[in-house]
């Protein structure tokens, strides 16, 4: 019955922590979706910077200050964006190792448990021993008080027939 009780009590630890798994993985999915959205738009801004850069609007086929302020402009913005990813990507690695830290934490916390309730179920254990040979033990003396109690009360009844017939013999006697 007690492993019973252990084996469903590990099996909801393990269960609570694969739900809680689950729903921070769902975390991470989504940021690794925000980030993966990033770099998609970085890949626009790139083709767009690689367009401006073939645009030649100025005389003779060269390019203007507008062309290089609007392609400069591309480019600070794929910065700014590369910024960004970055910064979601620390935010995703710091997330991982939260997460991990987590995991370990609570199977330090469940292996911990697990052997508390093995150390309990031990003790108890043992108290069952210890109270087995103690019932053993109350049971020999009872025997042996009752076998004790039957000798008293036969040697009762012997000397008790002794002094009846005693008696008897000695009316016999006083009769005769």
């Amino acid at each position: 019955m007690k492993k019973i009780i252990l084996v469903a009590l590990l099996c909801f630890l393990f269960a609570n922590l694969f739900a809680q798994a689950n729903s921070d993985s769902l975390a991470y999915q989504l940021q690794r979706k925000k980030i993966n959205s990033m770099l998609a738009e970085r890949s626009l801004k790139f083709g767009q910077y690689d367009k401006s850069l073939s645009e030649h609007s100025g005389i003779f086929g060269l390019q203007t200050k507008k062309d290089i302020r609007r392609s400069n402009d591309i480019l600070m913005d794929i910065v700014k964006t590369d910024n960004d990813i970055y910064k979601q990507l620390k935010i995703l690695l710091e997330y991982r190792t939260f997460q991990q830290s987590q995991v370990q934490d609570k199977s330090k916390e469940t292996e911990t448990n697990a052997l508390g309730f093995m150390y309990t179920i031990k003790q108890l254990r043992d108290q069952v021993d210890q109270l087995k040979k103690l019932g053993d033990k109350n049971a020999e003396l009872q025997n042996k008080a009752s076998r004790n109690f039957i000798i008293i009360v036969i040697i009762l009844l012997m000397i008790i027939l002794m002094l009846l017939r005693n008696q008897i013999r000695a009316k016999e006697d006083k009769q005769r």
